[in-house]
């Protein structure tokens, strides 16, 4: 079995916190081992889960497209060399970073090697967790040409949703199969306003659920401490797991 999950949604709605939510949850009923992927240019998904890492993709990349006239290595071997050492791994799951997109220049021949590899290395891991920015273009340029569940993160207001409601869309006119789509309104002090339910009923948009807006989660931010310090009674953590158990099913 196995089970592709992806998250966006525009900056501070969360959704790196539920990125790493999901990685906790999937590990806690033993579906491992998981691949955690940070596609947002604003990597801060290892933080999220403690880990650190030296090496992102985009590193591997940017070698690859200036590596000319060296004749000992293929840069198909480079590229899977860099890769691996791309890759930092946990008990239960595994941390890769995307990097920064791409600058100036012809990217082609370097994307082409970097999707083969990718696609060779991800199938190791039966469970993926890929956090991604609002814009998904280089993600459905370089990684999942698939996903087996998508959330759109945002909060509750009208601006936040109007925004979710932009990567909603973006996600059908992007080259990505995705079996299911959801939306978690995050961050969510007191009810959802009538206005903003209205916009989900008429697009439609399936909303997962609703978590609320937790103090614990920003100060465990403040203090660079990971998400899984804070204990499943936590409100928000209950709200996320429960959202999991309802759609992350196989």
């Amino acid at each position: 079995m196995s089970l592709i999950v992806g998250m966006a949604g525009k900056g501070g709605t969360g959704k790196t916190t539920l990125a790493g939510m999901a990685v906790r949850y999937l590990s806690k009923v033993g579906k491992v081992p998981i691949l955690a992927v940070d596609a947002d240019s604003n990597a801060n998904l290892a933080d999220v889960l403690g880990m650190t890492y030296d090496r992102t993709l985009s590193d591997a990349r940017e070698e690859m497209k200036t590596t000319v006239g060296d004749v000992s290595i293929t840069k198909d071997t480079l590229i899977e060399m860099r890769t691996q050492e791309a890759i930092v791994e946990g008990d239960d799951f595994d941390l890769v970073v995307m990097g920064q997109p791409e600058g100036s220049g012809c990217y082609c021949a370097a994307n082409a090697v970097l999707s083969g590899v990718l696609d060779k290395t991800f199938k190791n891991y039966p469970y993926q967790v890929i956090d991604n920015e609002a814009g998904m273009e280089h993600i459905s340029r370089l990684t999942a040409k698939y996903m087996d569940v998508f959330y759109v993160v945002s909060d509750a207001s009208r601006r936040g949703l109007t925004a979710a409601l932009r990567i909603w869309r973006l996600v059908d006119e992007l080259k990505i199969t995705i079996r299911h789509k959801y939306l978690i309104l995050n961050r969510n002090r007191g009810g959802v306003p009538d206005e903003v339910m209205a916009i989900i009923n008429e697009e439609p948009m399936d909303l997962a659920g609703v978590i609320p807006d937790d103090p614990a989660i920003y100060d465990t931010d403040q203090k660079g401490e990971p998400t899984s310090v804070l204990s499943e009674d936590n409100p928000a953590v209950a709200a996320a797991m429960a959202i999991f158990a309802k759609t992350l099913v196989e």
